[in-house]
């Protein structure tokens, strides 16, 4: 999957974009900013009044590694968080990047543009479910006529107003 099929967030199609954005960040090994919360820094060793000398340069030699393995960690996640924020970014029109603040992280970054399109997706969810009331058969292919529909009703289903199966 390459990063020019991911559609462009337009406004009316948040859903789809948010969908394309995270398989084309797993593809490309670069969701870890997604998936995990940056890397809490471990804390120094403290030397406790009464430990000695050999005690104390032990906690700290075993501190090192787990020092070393946060850095290598914060390093990656935030590389991801980079890229993520690139690509985020990147393929959000104009409009819609410069009405979103500005965010350190990528996960923060895409709860606010979702932010702005929950109230759209309410509205955006009526016109769905006016057109499946209101659309008809007029003739043609039923194929065709089906799929249209059924169409329609997976684009309510992310919205958790999609109808369902009764067997």
């Amino acid at each position: 999957m390459f990063i020019s099929s991911i559609p462009s967030l337009n406004g009316s199609n948040y859903n789809v974009w948010r969908e394309k954005l995270e398989i084309a960040l797993a593809l490309f090994d670069n969701d870890l900013a997604l998936i995990s919360p940056c890397p809490t820094e471990p804390e120094d060793p403290v030397r406790a009044g009464n430990e000695t000398d050999a005690a104390f340069a032990t906690q700290q030699r075993d501190h090192a590694s787990v020092r070393m393995k946060y850095d290598l960690d914060c390093a990656k996640w935030d590389s991801s968080n980079r890229k993520c924020l690139t690509m985020i970014k990147g393929s959000i029109e104009d409009p819609i990047r410069r009405s979103t603040l500005e965010c350190t992280t990528a996960i923060e970054y895409l709860k606010k543009v979702e932010s702005q399109f929950t109230g759209c997706s309410k509205a955006y969810a009526s016109t769905l479910i006016k057109k499946l009331v209101s659309e008809k058969y007029i003739g043609g292919g039923i194929t065709e006529h089906i799929l249209k529909m059924s169409n329609t009703t997976s684009k309510l289903k992310p919205m958790d107003m999609g109808l369902k199966d009764e067997s």
